[in-house]
């Protein structure tokens, strides 16, 4: 009986060990699957139209993905109906990080404020995975404009309130809303006018058919190389690199802490694993950290953004309390 209690133990005790080891081994088979990944093509959603700044690079990163994985990074352009195209094609895609939307501030910070029902849920739709880059919005004028300061331009807005126009592409885009925080902090009212298009919208600007167009050096660049616009100012905190003659809105005569900013994300689904959004995140911003994507920014006017998961958190929070606080000061609501 004493040898078949042992037996029994000894049998007991391999079956604890067993059990142990592949409780060890699990979680490194996880891990080596996530490492792996992607094992098929990955799509890159994107609500932006072909050959602008964000489409741009989007293109450049899937490009370097590609090699990366060595599986194919393909961009799929849905623009149109404020992103909820590209945004309802996400939707129904994978959730296992192989469907990827690039999505603007708007689409997370603004929105959500802006219209009364919204065809998604931030919280509940997205896994907000990296930030690709921000860029600052300068203000634009006509070559030619009377306007040769921030400070010229805020005292006849003021002298003439409801006078002086500038323009966007929608109700709702960061342009608008940022022109619409200028009139907030300034106390006074100016005309929205709004263009189809960003191309038609610019050069409205240079036709006089506006005194002002907020553009970032992805949109409005084409049109100041090709001497058609001139930069005011740029709300930002401080000069742009490549861009150091313009001065910021503070310095020209404006009002200080007015910044306009935009800034782009990868997001997957919910549900993706974790590791695997570790992966796609540190794949991304190595894909970003190359010295050719540098150049690319400079001439976009882009800047290198590159939080903790935790901070780019409290930066999206940030970013939606300042568009509410902007949007309930000026009224605006969107069904």
């Amino acid at each position: 009986m004493k040898n078949d209690n042992v037996n029994v133990t000894r049998r007991h005790l391999t079956a604890a060990m067993g059990l142990l080891a592949a409780g060890v081994h699990a979680p490194s088979r996880a891990q080596s699957s996530a490492v792996n990944w992607p094992t098929k093509p990955v799509r890159i959603i994107n609500p932006f139209p072909v050959g602008g700044g964000p489409d741009g690079v989007s293109r450049l990163v899937a490009d370097k993905l590609s090699r990366t994985w060595g599986q194919s990074a393909v961009v799929e352009n849905r623009p149109g109906g404020n992103g909820f195209i590209a945004i309802a094609a996400f939707k129904q895609g994978a959730t296992d990080g192989t469907d990827i939307i690039q999505l603007d501030n708007v689409h997370l910070a603004a929105y959500p404020h802006l219209f009364k029902k919204l065809p998604y849920d931030v919280q509940k739709d997205f896994e907000v995975v990296t930030p690709l880059f921000r860029t600052y919005f300068f203000v634009c004028v006509p070559v030619n404009s009377r306007y040769q300061t921030m400070a010229d331009l805020i005292a006849a807005a003021k002298a003439n309130p409801g006078k002086l126009n500038y323009g966007s592409w929608s109700v709702g885009n960061p342009v608008h809303l940022g022109s619409a925080l200028l009139e907030k902090m300034i106390g006074t009212q100016m005309e929205h006018v709004i263009y189809k298009e960003t191309s038609q919208l610019y050069q409205g600007v240079a036709n006089g058919e506006l005194d002002f167009a907020l553009g970032s050096s992805g949109t409005a660049g084409p049109m100041v190389r090709a001497g058609k616009l001139r930069l005011l100012a740029v709300a930002a905190p401080e000069r742009l690199a490549g861009y150091a003659s313009i001065p910021t809105v503070a310095e020209s005569g404006g009002p200080a802490n007015y910044f306009v900013t935009g800034w782009n994300a990868f997001a997957v689904r919910p549900g993706t694993p974790v590791e695997v959004q570790r992966k796609l995140r540190a794949d991304v911003q190595a894909a970003l950290s190359g010295p050719d994507v540098k150049e690319k920014f400079q001439t976009f006017g882009y800047v290198q953004y590159t939080p903790t998961p935790e901070e780019f958190k409290s930066f999206i929070a940030a970013e939606s309390k300042r568009f509410e606080d902007v949007i309930k000061t000026a009224g605006l609501s969107l069904e």
